[in-house]
């Protein structure tokens, strides 16, 4: 597991609408994420979400013009650390994050990865909370999920 978990505003977004946040801590304990994103998510963070700046303010100014604010921050923020995992949703986010080698996931990746912990027993029902929600996935890739998890 990386010493260090950052996410993006939309893994959070998701897992409160979907009333699952605590997922989220079971899966990592604990998570980092940037002003910006907790700004974007509006609410307040629970404690174990640690909220820290990016030191290299002209590297996270240069991502912006590629992607939003929070991924910019979240991505200038992961630069700072060598063994760490970002949770990211959207794809240009992640084709980004691919590019500069990052460790990443999702949140159907954080849903496997917590079937595979113990800490949910299937995959299928909280797959069917986040599609009740504006979260897009194509049909084949939650049979592939649903498929590997032998459900």
């Amino acid at each position: 597991m990386p010493k260090i978990v950052i996410s993006d505003t939309s893994t959070l977004i998701l897992f409160r609408k979907i009333d699952e946040f605590i997922i989220l801590q079971k899966v990592y304990g604990e998570l980092l994420t940037t002003p910006e994103i907790a700004n974007e998510f509006g609410e307040d963070l629970p404690n174990w979400i640690k909220v820290q700046s990016a030191s290299n303010k002209k590297y996270q100014d240069f991502l912006n013009t590629q992607l939003d604010s929070g991924e910019a921050s979240a991505i200038a923020l992961a630069t700072e650390f060598e063994d760490v995992l970002l949770l990211l949703d959207d794809l240009k986010a992640r084709k980004l994050a691919t590019q500069l080698n990052f460790k990443m996931t999702g949140a159907l990746g954080v849903i496997v990865k917590a079937k595979q912990l113990s800490i949910i027993d299937r995959v299928k029902p909280v797959i069917e909370k986040l599609l009740k929600t504006d979260f897009r996935i194509a049909d084949h890739m939650i049979k592939e999920i649903l498929k590997l998890n032998n459900e």
